[in-house]
């Protein structure tokens, strides 16, 4: 009796812990885990752009290409006048004056800009048409006096040069006609510088001749002192006074 006691009571602590342990268990819940978090997907690139031109520096009417490459760009422009373009490639310009093209890449990233000036140089000035002399321009250059030495009328050698040259401008002229004037210095009389001033004329006039300028086309005066080129009184006045003057008479 006292054995079944001692079973009876060993199975009903044996239930009751069991009781306990599974009551334990149903009251604890599991902790549930967090959702896996998606990895946050990379930021769209920046777009890079570049251009360049070739050459830099034109003069006016003349051409430049301009090259340009893009990247992660989904537009590109050029400003001025050019628009829209491919990512990559190039065009010719031909601005009137100085332009600075300015390129624009556009994409997810954003935009980036790039610029290239093209300069285009001032045409150099004009020259002016080259001056064509006059016949009176010409006369006064080309056509040279004969000096002539103290109280004579003999054709010096300087003069023979002098004479030549004039001679040579005729021929280039030969409508042309002229009055060969005999001057003297301040000394001696009127009346004898007069007669001096026609032997001066005259000499001068048959050494053209002698060149072959016809006799016609010359005709002589004599002004003796009175109408001097130099009013010093000096040797280097007279020596300036004492000559053979050419004028126009048509």
């Amino acid at each position: 009796m006292i054995q079944v006691s001692r079973n009876f009571y060993k199975g009903c602590l044996v239930a009751a812990l069991a009781a306990t342990v599974l009551a334990a268990g149903c009251g604890k819940k599991p902790a549930k885990q967090p959702p896996a978090q998606a990895a946050p997907p990379p930021a769209a690139a920046r777009p890079t752009v570049t251009i360049q031109a070739n050459p830099a520096s034109i003069s006016k009417g003349e051409s430049s290409t301009l090259t340009w490459s893009s990247t992660d760009a989904t537009s590109v422009s050029i400003a001025p006048e050019i628009g829209a373009v491919t990512a990559q490639g190039s065009t010719k310009v031909t601005p009137a004056d100085s332009t600075s093209y300015t390129i624009t890449a556009t994409g997810p990233g954003g935009s980036s800009d790039g610029t290239v000036r093209v300069t285009v140089a001032a045409p150099a000035p004009a020259e002016p048409p080259a001056h064509e002399p006059s016949a009176d321009e010409l006369f006064l250059r080309e056509v040279r006096d004969a000096y002539f030495d103290l109280d004579k009328a003999d054709i010096r050698t300087d003069a023979r040069d002098a004479l030549g040259k004039t001679a040579e401008f005729l021929r280039n002229y030969p409508t042309l006609k002229v009055t060969i004037e005999g001057h003297c210095d301040e000394r001696g009389s009127t009346e004898y510088n007069l007669g001096l001033g026609d032997r001066r004329a005259s000499a001068v006039k048959q050494y053209l001749v002698s060149l072959g300028i016809a006799a016609d086309r010359l005709n002589t005066v004599s002004y003796g002192k009175e109408k001097p080129f130099c009013m010093e009184t000096s040797e280097a006045c007279y020596q300036q006074n004492r000559r053979g003057h050419f004028v126009k008479s048509n």
